[in-house]
């Protein structure tokens, strides 16, 4: 079994693949203070409320935007499974071309943005084909956008729903954080159907903004670009528009799944196959 994990900002997400097959995932807060233990004995009581063999675990590959967390995660993988983990961009990168300032690569071919990023383009491109506009709703929400010849042209950054709700609950002492989905009006009398109407309806509406400028500035017409979503609210987010044409959760596993195969393909053994080297 391969086990993937994606570091967020909020969230770590730890997957497990048979094969081609995604069997199990499972989720712990991200706490840049975590020791080695906390997280490695978290992993193993998982494995064993399910039971699973931790010794099936071949490999481990990790992206992270949290680097603060990659010493203790790292050393939980080779503690309690007995791997060195492989990391994105440390040791094996996303393959995309770049479009732009060069200065703007690490030299190795990755774009100098997080992690997590370039695994969801290489993803989609592989499981969606391009162009795609990539959007990834998570701490912050992403847009990413992959022109027909699978270069990255650029993206944009804004504040995700959820923080942004937060954000607004902790600094107005009368406003609450509420349930975060769609208005059933745009007027309503009460404070939790404002926030609905006001931070949630427009959050869409400034979604469906930026999807519409960015294919606005790509070569390709705008019937030929696919958008795809992932992260914790992209299902409600593609269920009040009609702008997200595909909604995966698991882009980022999938796409590590594909960078490991990739890796190990390159690195057959001596008189052995990519295929073999892959499987």
């Amino acid at each position: 079994m391969l086990l993937t994990v994606d570091v967020g900002n909020t969230n770590t997400e730890f997957s497990l693949f048979a094969g081609d097959e995604l069997t199990h995932t499972f989720r712990i807060m991200t706490k840049a203070n975590q020791t080695s233990d906390e997280i490695g004995l978290t992993v193993c009581e998982y494995f064993h409320r399910f039971g699973l063999n931790l010794d099936e675990v071949e490999d481990v590959i990790i992206s992270s935007v949290v680097p603060e967390i990659m010493y203790s995660l790292k050393n939980a993988m080779v503690k309690y499974l007995g791997r060195q983990p492989l990391v994105v961009n440390e040791d094996v990168f996303p393959t995309l071309g770049y479009l732009g300032d060069l200065s703007a690569l690490d030299g190795r071919g990755s774009i100098a943005h997080g992690a997590d990023r370039s695994v969801a383009c290489m993803a989609a491109v592989e499981l969606y084909g391009a162009p795609v506009l990539v959007l990834d709703f998570g701490t912050a929400t992403t847009l990413d956008a992959v022109r027909s010849d699978n270069v990255y042209i650029g993206g944009s950054i804004c504040t995700g729903l959820r923080t942004t709700m937060e954000a607004l609950a902790a600094n107005a002492s009368m406003l609450p954080t509420i349930e975060l989905k769609a208005p059933d009006t745009f007027l309503g009398y009460d404070i939790p159907a404002h926030l609905r109407a006001g931070v949630v309806g427009g959050y869409i509406g400034g979604i469906e903004y930026l999807i519409r400028r960015t294919k606005a500035e790509m070569p390709e017409p705008d019937d030929q670009i696919r958008v795809v979503a992932t992260g914790g609210l992209s299902r409600m987010i593609a269920e009040n528009t009609d702008a997200i044409d595909v909604v995966n959760p698991e882009l980022i596993p999938e796409g590590l799944l594909r960078i490991y195969r990739k890796y190990r393909a390159s690195h057959a053994p001596s008189g052995g196959t990519a295929e073999e080297a892959a499987t």
